[in-house]
């Protein structure tokens, strides 16, 4: 199994990807080719796919970004195919995208992951996320 950034399109990577996102979410819409190259080509995010010969079974988006306070990260969209899972791909997943957020000078990695999702929430406490007295707010703009 190989970690790699997404970084030249194909229509095989968008597949792929097409094919994990309602794995992660049922509500999130297909990418089309426009979307996927504006990830691939954004300053701040990195698209980290996991796959070998038979294919990619896994996705991890890091975002890493300066505020006055210093170099941050943030995980987001964690999926691994439901085929693949208990084989060690989000964990492939998650230490890589820590070795690269340090690697860009980031202190610190943060991440969030519902309660119910108690396989994800044991993975990242084995990984080294300790879970933090923090509330999370959203505010949706649609």
């Amino acid at each position: 199994m190989k970690i790699e950034e997404l970084t030249d399109f194909s229509t095989q990577a968008l597949d792929a990807v097409n094919g994990l996102l309602p794995q992660l979410s049922s509500s999130s819409a297909a990418l089309d080719e426009s979307d996927l190259r504006n990830i691939m080509n954004s300053e701040s995010t990195k698209l980290f796919l996991a796959s070998d010969e038979d294919g990619v079974f896994g996705m991890l988006s890091l975002v890493l970004f300066r505020i006055p306070t210093g170099r941050k990260a943030w995980v987001e969209d964690v999926v691994v195919d439901e085929k693949a899972r208990g084989r060690g791909v989000g964990k492939l997943l998650t230490e890589h995208a820590v070795r690269v957020a340090r690697e860009h000078g980031a202190h610190s990695v943060d991440l969030t992951s519902r309660p119910s999702r108690a396989a994800a929430n044991a993975l990242y406490q084995r990984v080294g996320f300790q879970q933090r007295e923090s509330n999370v707010y959203r505010f949706n703009t649609s």
